[in-house]
């Protein structure tokens, strides 16, 4: 649907704007600074928190259990994630429902009416001119892959918005530093999982992430970086997507479905090795201390494992489609590939329990 068939959008520019980065990078900071510059503007702006809107059990459960079934983990994840991207576009297409949500929506009622109230409410705009006032949601989450992000860029795409990305880079001491000082930090080992995966945007390798910048974050935010990034937002503004006339962009969104279904088959392919070297070194008395290095060695080997081959294969310009690869093949060359580095492993702790 166009622009001009969303209710609400037609009447004044719009743009999602992407904040993504490591846990404590400084998101929220940017955020806040962000929103009282949009006020100047003349925006009207929110912030769309991701910790606030998807439930905190979401998150502890996918903490607590990692080492568990992440195949039951990963699905409820992604549907929280695809919940909050549903109400984002109810909201183009209806913005006068402040008070409803999808049937069913996952996400926190009271976060989500926080967000659009400071759309549909502007306390610095006069009533009159609020209505054309541009809009401007800020992303506010992790966005580790580039799949998470380019769904936010199709949802731009079909309301013919405009789109952009603020990778926030800040050294892995300064987040685990901040984190702490929170009233709820988070655990270490999540931001120490999320350094492995975390994928910056590459606008050389994926043309939509072309209107993307880098801000280091490591030290505070100054005036030049609010600046640089209230240029993006207005060159998004000023500069809205249209719906793509050729194929390019599903060939990419394509090769990124296509890529997830690779790496989660060969995920449970690795976890099945693991769960057998385990087995293996249980029934040769491999000590506890052992057995708890066994266990921390091979998950570690097997989320590097993964992180590399997700990225080759988004490298690779002949991976497109699932119908054109023999996904099983692909899935089983690469699970055999760890099942030699397990075997390594395995028989180094073993050699050092004898």
């Amino acid at each position: 649907m166009a622009a001009e068939e969303a209710g609400g959008v037609s009447r004044s520019p719009a743009c999602l704007c992407v904040l993504c980065g490591l846990p404590a990078a400084g998101k929220s900071t940017l955020a806040r600074k962000v929103l009282r510059t949009a006020a100047l503007h003349g925006w009207r702006a929110t912030v769309v928190p991701y910790d606030d809107l998807i439930p905190e059990h979401a998150f502890q459960t996918r903490v607590e259990e990692d080492g568990g079934n992440l195949q039951e983990i990963h699905k409820e994840w992604k549907s929280h994630r695809q919940a909050v991207l549903q109400c984002i576009e109810q909201f183009l297409e209806k913005p006068q429902l402040l008070a409803e949500l999808p049937v069913r929506c996952q996400i926190d009622s009271a976060a989500w009416q926080r967000c659009i109230r400071a759309l549909l409410q502007p306390e610095a705009l006069d009533p009159s001119q609020a209505e054309r006032a541009p809009l401007l949601f800020l992303l506010d989450d992790n966005f580790y892959y580039p799949s998470m992000r380019y769904e936010m860029y199709q949802l731009a795409r079909k309301y013919s918005l405009g789109f952009c990305q603020v990778y926030l880079q800040c050294d892995l001491e300064s987040c685990i530093s901040r984190n702490q000082s929170r009233s709820k930090p988070i655990p270490t080992e999540v931001i120490l999982e999320m350094v492995k995966r975390l994928e910056s945007p590459n606008p050389q390798k994926n043309s939509w992430e072309t209107n993307s910048i880098l801000l280091n974050t490591t030290d505070d935010l100054s005036k030049c970086d609010i600046q640089k990034v209230m240029e993006l937002i207005s060159s998004a503004l000023s500069n809205p997507l249209s719906p793509a006339e050729d194929n390019t962009e599903q060939k990419e969104a394509d090769r990124l479905k296509c890529a997830t279904n690779v790496v989660h088959q060969t995920d449970q392919a690795c976890r099945r090795h693991i769960s057998e070297a385990m087995k293996t070194a249980r029934e040769n008395q491999v000590a506890p201390k052992h057995m708890k290095s066994l266990a921390a060695q091979l998950n570690e080997s097997k989320a590097t494992f993964l992180h590399n081959l997700r990225r080759q294969l988004l490298q690779e310009a002949s991976f497109a489609q699932e119908e054109d690869i023999d996904v099983e093949r692909v899935v089983k060359r690469a699970a055999d590939v760890f099942d030699h580095e397990k075997k390594e492993i395995l028989l180094r702790i073993m050699n050092e329990n004898s």
